[in-house]
Parts: C-alpha cells; sequence; structure tokens
C-alpha cells in the first residue's frame, strides 16, 4: 500500500502586468476507497481575492479562484499526500449475465448510465464501429473482460504516443487512421468504440507512476489520460490504453467526466495588451514511499491538458 507526495505546479508567464479572470483549478485527487488523501495544499501567487471549492456535477473537485491584482505572472502550486491501494492485477469480478457478450444493463443501472453510453463523435462511415466489432468473436463466445483488455492491449501495441501540449483531441477516426496519438486520444478513441458496444464509458484525467522500478510508465510529466468502462459486478474499472493497464495500478483518478473538455486541469482568462503572454511551464512530480507519517512539502513560491 504506497504513498504518494504529488507536487503539481503550473506557471504562467506575461512581459508586463496583465490582469485575471476567473479560473478553474482540478488538481485535487478524488477519494474512495482505494485513494485516501492524508494532506493537501494549494498556493496560488498572486494571492486571489477569492477561493472557494465546490463538487461539480460528476463529483470532482473544483477550486475556482477570483483576482483583484495584476501581475506579470500567474502560478499554482499544488501538493498532496495520499495513500493509494491499487487492486490487484486482472481482479475484474463480472456479474454471471454480464459475462458474455453482448449484454443488457440491468434495468436499475441503465438509467443512470444512458449520458455515458452516448456517442461523443459523429461516426458516419462507421469506422470506430467497424475497429470495436473486430473485438467481438463471430463464430465462439465472446468474454466481456477478455474483450475490453485486449482492446486496452492493442491500442498499446499498436499505436504510436507522440506528446502533444496543445488543447483539445483528436478524434476517434484522426486517431485510428494516423495510428498515433497522446494519451487522452487514446482515451477518447477507446472510450468512443466502447460506447459504440454499448458499454458506458467515460473519460478520466489524472497522474501516472511507476509502482516499481521494473514497472516503465508512459506519460509521466505531465496530468495522464485513462477511461473507466462499467461493468456489472466491478462496477467502473480502469483501462488506460497508453500504458495497457486493466485496474488502478499506478493510476491516481483527479477527474472523471462524460467529456474530456469537463476534465481540463486549469482553465481560465487574463486581460492585457496583445503579445504579453510568453508562455506556461509545468512541472508535475510523483515519489513514492512507503512512510505515512512524512510530512507534506512547502509548495514553491510563486495547463496543460491531459498528455
Amino acid at each position: 500500500m504506497p504513498f504518494l507526495t504529488i507536487a503539481h505546479s503550473t506557471r504562467y508567464a506575461y512581459r508586463q502586468p496583465v490582469s485575471f479572470g476567473e479560473h478553474r483549478i482540478m488538481v485535487r485527487p478524488r477519494e474512495s476507497y482505494d485513494q485516501r488523501l492524508i494532506a493537501a495544499r494549494l498556493d496560488i501567487t498572486p494571492e486571489p481575492a477569492e477561493l472557494r471549492w465546490i463538487h461539480d456535477v460528476f463529483g470532482n473537485s473544483v477550486a475556482i479562484a477570483r483576482f483583484d491584482r495584476r501581475a506579470r505572472e500567474l502560478r499554482f502550486d499544488s501538493v498532496v499526500r495520499m495513500e493509494h491501494s491499487p487492486v490487484v492485477d486482472g481482479l475484474v469480478q463480472v456479474e454471471p449475465y454480464a459475462r458474455a457478450f453482448p449484454f443488457t444493463y440491468s434495468s436499475e443501472d441503465m438509467p443512470d448510465l444512458l449520458r455515458s453510453i452516448e456517442r461523443q463523435h459523429p461516426d458516419p462511415e462507421r469506422i470506430v464501429d467497424s475497429w470495436a466489432r473486430g473485438f467481438v468473436s463471430d463464430d465462439r463466445r465472446t468474454d466481456t473482460a477478455g474483450m475490453l483488455a485486449e482492446m486496452t492491449a492493442t491500442i498499446r501495441r499498436e499505436f504510436t504516443y507522440v506528446p502533444r501540449y496543445e488543447q483539445g483531441t483528436q478524434t476517434p477516426i484522426e486517431t485510428l487512421r494516423t495510428r498515433q496519438g497522446t494519451c487522452r486520444d487514446y482515451a477518447v478513441l477507446m472510450m468512443e468504440a466502447a460506447r459504440a458496444l454499448g458499454f458506458a464509458a467515460r473519460f478520466v484525467s489524472g497522474y501516472v507512476y511507476s509502482p516499481s522500478r521494473g514497472e516503465g510508465r508512459v506519460g509521466g510529466g505531465n496530468t495522464h489520460a485513462w477511461v473507466r468502462i462499467f461493468l456489472p459486478g466491478s462496477g467502473w474499472v480502469e483501462y488506460d490504453p497508453t500504458n495497457g493497464i486493466v485496474g488502478n495500478r499506478g493510476l491516481i483518478r483527479v477527474a472523471v467526466a462524460r467529456d474530456p473538455m469537463q476534465a481540463v486541469p486549469l482553465s481560465g482568462s487574463w486581460a492585457g495588451f496583445p503579445g504579453s503572454d510568453t508562455g506556461m511551464t509545468v512541472d508535475i512530480g510523483v515519489d513514492l514511499d512507503d512512510d505515512a507519517t512524512l510530512a507534506i512539502p512547502h509548495a514553491p513560491k510563486g495547463d496543460v491538458p491531459p498528455c
């Protein structure tokens, strides 16, 4: 049961003082049976005139900052100390009625899952549909959990990871045609493919770390993205097609949403002379240890989308 310290720093620089509009910050991990926060702090420079916390429609923790002063730098420093409990590898239990695909969600679950089953991207030529159907056996029983695990592994094996720091995601069709993308592109592709097969799926933004030295992880150094799919018997199960992970090993959830634009780690506005913006820098570190008594370090004084 590892303990983690997650330091996430985002800095915006300007040539001359500018004013800042409202900013929304989503960097606080969700608390659950497998994620327990020990301590958390968010430092903002310049100090906001108002900072309040809310839960959005998905239950994500969102900080809303408002400012009343101009500055040449805007900085957000989040430091979190937490306990993470990885689920045993491969432990995906599925109710008997859903073990073979296709199946239908129960009448009790369906009303709450419908919006997560709806497709978000047009697919007039059924390109995503055809790719998704390729994981379904025509002449024998299709194991539900095995099919989703194979889809995850296929993206990891056959697609090329290419970092991109601009906002937004590729369409699933573009990702399929180019066979490359970022973690958020892969998450959107798998989410839409799962929905094409009738599964409820959601986009996840968070952090990735290596549980051991022998386990490399793609997507570190930035926020990470993957997908959750609802399986009767296990509930929402994590699938990370970038790293081929099934389950939460090495994955820390921050935001869960129906669409990637609802899970942006940091968003806001500024006003000033054109050309004042000189860029943004992001630094994310995840330190792993086994000591729950360590104090949370001080954030430095003073976002990019998921990889």
